[in-house]
């Protein structure tokens, strides 16, 4: 392609370079992404035209129509894909297809690479035209922005960069709006000129792109070959199990199976279509700071934005599209923030998608646990965040506990001991070191059953005074803990073993760590540990000081040392003063060590633990 001035250079950024690398060199097996990919661009691109023109109708002054094309040229070895929508100018061609400008590409191409099918990472972070360089040895890129007279050229083989040129006359003659993209394929993607194949891709990824996807033929007029029908739009009994998940794949960017469907219309004050999925697999950025959501928003079928917020932050899995027959076509950005309309929608669609959850736990309890292991962490976000919904979000909610996995609350509470008047559970960093917490002695002496909660989000919702059908939460490592009318299960617990002295010890040991605890006191937790930290019943749960105190956010508050009595190595304070301090000491530090933490002084404890070995070695 010739071009009326010399081509400038430019490179890459570095994260598109490691990308194209990638990409280059791919392994993965799905390329026929690169197409769906592509069309899904050039369907974007269609779609801001419209909007657009909206404020601006003389950009489609020409009367041409938003559509896509595809082109195969097999004596040139060529696939075209080409758009009337909104194109671009110089400066957008180099920050769209040379830069990568999204938070979290470094977490990216770590997935990626790691991956062994990229596919689905690739469409859900939106670097698709990227993917086309799986099949292309070069790809050059023609656009004109709608309304410009200028028509650039962008050009690269997948290097380290690019060149950017003004198109020729006849380069300009063809595009007269949109974007142009020739891909100059690799002798192993032939397969990309035949007809079927093309065919086969749109059927399968692209079929409800609502703009019409045109195939060129070596002679006669182009053909369609998508439906372009918004399938949302469409009534539930026209439409098949396949159709919806053809329609999640498209719309998603994804290559898994949605594990919910939901899709209806509403009728009344306002109008609108919505159609929206859970997915079955998790997006790798999740927990990106943004926490922004993937729900887009189209008015009258003409797509307005896809981050409209039109669910809560911690639905923000859910995939779809919200059609509003109602709202102004011309809605600005701040309005979609302040607009009633939209937010009565938001409550409305919001109550729909908890109210389908409930009903797949109910019915389907094999989905949800998929839905609840992937998406969990997410939705318990709106534990801590959504004060009105946060008794449905605890009904939702599945816990792994002391008696199995994918417990609800009501199955907890159907479970309670007698005189069991509380839901206990444990805050901490992994299932296991949960497992052989202290703490969960005496409640494990009554078979109570306790939840064991591992998302770094478990401590601060469990910190908001919570109840289940009456029963309030309770953490094991925060306040007073009296199990004295609850039943033994267990009769290994060791009651008849005299006590020490309770004031002599205590005194002892509060003597001993000075400043290094708030208070000592005899434990009703433990049965066969020495000690254990817990915090104050007005204080912050243990778990969540650490968290704090990671992120140097406020003070941390001393712990609660709490003994138990009936433990050699306590009775033995009282009857060696010698080595209360040491004793007293060591556990504290042992506390630290199982609450998942490094005692202050890691060397002196280590010499403080082999000399009281070697003491009970007699040496």
């Amino acid at each position: 392609m010739t071009t009326t001035a010399a081509a400038e250079s430019q490179p890459f950024q570095a994260e598109v370079a490691e990308l194209l690398d990638l990409m280059v060199h791919s392994v993965y097996s799905e390329t026929d992404i690169f197409l769906r990919e592509l069309i899904s661009n050039a369907s974007d691109a269609c779609d801001k035209l419209r909007y657009e023109a909206i404020a601006h109708p003389e950009l489609i002054a020409d009367g041409a129509p938003p559509a896509i094309r595809i082109a195969p040229d097999k004596a040139a070895n060529t696939l075209t894909v080409a758009d009337t929508g909104i194109g671009m100018d110089r400066q957008e061609l180099i920050d769209n297809l040379g830069t990568i400008a999204r938070s979290g590409t470094k977490s990216f191409l770590a997935k990626l690479t790691e991956a062994k099918d990229g596919a689905n990472l690739i469409g859900q972070f939106g670097v698709g035209f990227y993917a086309a360089f799986m099949v292309a040895e070069k790809i050059v890129v023609t656009s004109r922005r709608a309304g410009s007279d200028e028509v650039w050229v962008w050009t690269s083989a997948g290097g380290s960069g690019f060149e950017i040129a003004p198109a020729s006359e006849e380069d300009a003659r063809r595009v007269a709006r949109g974007t142009e993209i020739v891909l100059h394929l690799k002798p192993d993607a032939a397969k990309y000129l035949e007809a079927y194949e093309i065919e086969r891709i749109v059927r399968e990824y692209s079929d409800n792109i609502q703009f019409p996807i045109l195939l060129a033929a070596a002679e006669g007029e182009p053909r369609q070959i998508n439906l372009a029908s918004a399938l949302w739009q469409r009534s539930k009994s026209e439409l098949k199990p396949e159709d919806y998940a053809q329609a999640y794949k498209q719309i998603a960017g994804a290559f898994d199976e949605p594990a919910m469907t939901l899709h209806y219309r509403a009728e009344g004050r306002q109008s609108y279509a919505v159609l929206l999925f859970a997915p079955s697999q998790k997006a790798f950025d999740l927990f990106q700071v943004e926490r922004k959501g993937k729900v887009k928003l189209y008015v009258r079928r003409v797509f307005i934005a896809d981050d409209a917020e039109l669910l809560p932050a911690y639905l923000r899995f859910i995939r779809g599209v919200i059609d509003s027959e109602d709202l102004p076509l011309n809605i600005s950005r701040e309005m979609l923030q302040n607009n009633p309309q939209l937010a009565q929608i938001r409550k409305a669609v919001t109550g729909r998608v908890i109210g389908e959850l409930e009903t797949i736990g109910e019915k389907e309890p094999e989905t949800f646990a998929k839905i609840w292991d992937a998406f969990g962490p997410v939705i318990k976000e709106g534990l801590w965040e959504d004060f009105e919904r946060r008794e449905k979000l605890l009904a939702l909610s599945r816990f792994t506990t002391t008696s199995g996995e994918n417990r609800s609350l009501k199955q907890y509470v159907d479970d309670l001991k007698p005189n069991q008047t509380e839901i206990y559970y444990l805050v901490g960093d992994s299932i296991e070191r949960l497992k052989s917490n202290p703490k969960l002695e005496s409640a494990r002496a009554r078979g109570i059953e306790v939840l064991l909660l591992t998302d770094p989000v478990d401590a601060f919702w469990t910190s908001a005074p919570l109840d289940f059908g009456g029963k309030p939460l309770k953490s094991l490592s925060q306040g007073d803990v009296d199990f004295g009318l609850i039943p033994l299960t267990d009769t290994d617990e060791k009651k008849d073993e005299p006590e020490a002295d309770a004031a002599t010890t205590i005194a002892l040991i509060k003597d001993a760590l000075g400043e290094r605890v708030s208070d000592v006191r005899a434990s009703q937790r433990l049965t066969a540990s020495a000690s254990c930290l817990v915090a104050g019943g007005d204080a912050r749960d243990r778990a969540l000081e650490r968290l704090l105190a990671q992120q140097n956010r406020g003070a941390v508050t001393k712990p609660i040392l709490e003994v138990n009595l009936r433990h050699p190595l306590v009775a033995a304070l009282a009857g060696d003063t010698a080595q209360a301090k040491d004793l007293s000491l060591l556990l504290f530090e042992q506390a630290q060590i199982l609450d998942g933490e490094m005692p202050d002084d890691p060397a002196a404890f280590a010499s403080r633990l082999n000399q009281l070995v070697l003491r009970g070695m007699g040496k």
